[in-house]
């Protein structure tokens, strides 16, 4: 399926249950079924609509389209700006651009024929919370320029899921995401480290703020070659805080409690800020990418971590919450699994 968004077609898959009715589904006349759905926002980088690059195939967004289909819950998953199907440049794509695309995906879904507009939830893991939250706070609409919201809070939306969410700003959470991995080396890395007296905080802050001070779309850095400047500086910018107090619409907060990129603190600061039915978990051993590893937290368990599933208990958490919002159970306000 395709979507128009700024003037661009992006292309997605809208993934639906099958031909069994499951009790989600509500009746159209004529009897075709109107399913609950979830719209997927993948995280950062130039991942397409499973959330995978080609180094990274996290498929994390096709895993879980799957398993909520065969609980009777569509979704629609899309690729971003410049990545698989979709047209436009994802060097020039900012974090606005991503929620406005975001907000393109949710009016697509409210004008489906197949797809039940009172009940589709915003999922987003990493920067896909930051937006999914965005969403949830009604801020769709001119979020471009960063601006407030345009309508009710919840912007047309059900609910909300935040995988690996934050609660404070892109700077602050890229700065406890530095200190983490540096204190997460190992062998070889360490060492150099060591010999070289590489400051790790004061080379990301200095990469930062080079990116704060850039008026570019995007440019090389040492760190990873090439930085798309225009996410950076409007990501730093962005404090999710604000459109946390404004959400009224239930929200699932899960991080696992491995995550080195995103602070599993930060449950406890939604919690402090939400005032509509709000649950949290932090997941044992569940890592930035969903997966459960045994081993202390570091980058370079990656590699291995991408072969296995997303973690079932995410899976499970995410697929009951769903459930109990479509068919009106009590909200639960749980911490831990």
């Amino acid at each position: 399926m395709v979507f128009e968004s700024a003037g661009l077609r992006l292309a997605g898959t809208l993934a639906l249950p099958g031909t069994s009715v499951p009790p989600e589904a509500s009746t159209l006349p004529g009897g075709s079924q109107r399913y609950p759905c979830v719209l997927m926002i993948s995280g950062s980088g130039q991942v397409d609509r499973n959330e995978s690059h080609k180094r990274m195939p996290l498929n994390v967004m096709g895993e879980l389209a799957a398993h909520l289909a065969e609980r009777g819950i569509g979704s629609l998953r899309y690729d971003k700006r410049g990545v698989g199907e979709s047209e436009g440049d994802y060097w020039s794509t900012g974090f606005h651009d991503n929620v406005t695309d975001a907000a393109a995906a949710l009016a697509y879904l409210k004008k489906h024929t197949r797809v039940n507009g009172d009940k589709i939830f915003a999922l987003g893991h990493s920067e896909g919370a930051y937006i999914a939250t965005r969403l949830a706070a009604g801020c769709a609409a001119g979020a471009e320029a960063g601006a407030g919201p345009d309508s009710d809070a919840g912007g047309g939306l059900a609910g909300a899921v935040l995988l690996a969410g934050g609660a404070r700003s892109g700077e602050d959470e890229l700065r406890w995401q530095g200190a983490q991995v540096a204190a997460s080396l190992t062998g070889m890395n360490a060492l150099l480290v060591r010999l070289l007296r590489i400051d790790i905080a004061k080379s990301q802050q200095k990469a930062l703020d080079k990116a704060k001070r850039s008026q570019k779309d995007w440019h090389r850095t040492q760190l990873v070659g090439k930085l798309n400047a225009k996410w950076m500086r409007e990501f730093l910018a962005y404090d999710p805080a604000g459109d946390l107090s404004r959400v009224n619409v239930p929200i699932l907060a899960i991080t696992g409690s491995k995550d080195i990129q995103v602070d599993p603190g930060n449950l406890e600061r939604m919690a402090s800020i939400v005032s509509a039915p709000f649950e949290s978990h932090v997941v044992p051993d569940v890592t930035h990418l969903l997966r459960s590893d045994p081993g202390p937290p570091g980058l370079a368990a990656y590699k291995a971590q991408i072969k296995r599933p997303v973690d079932p208990r995410v899976k499970d958490l995410v697929t009951e919450w769903l459930q109990r919002q479509v068919r009106g159970a009590p909200p639960l306000r749980a911490e831990g699994v």
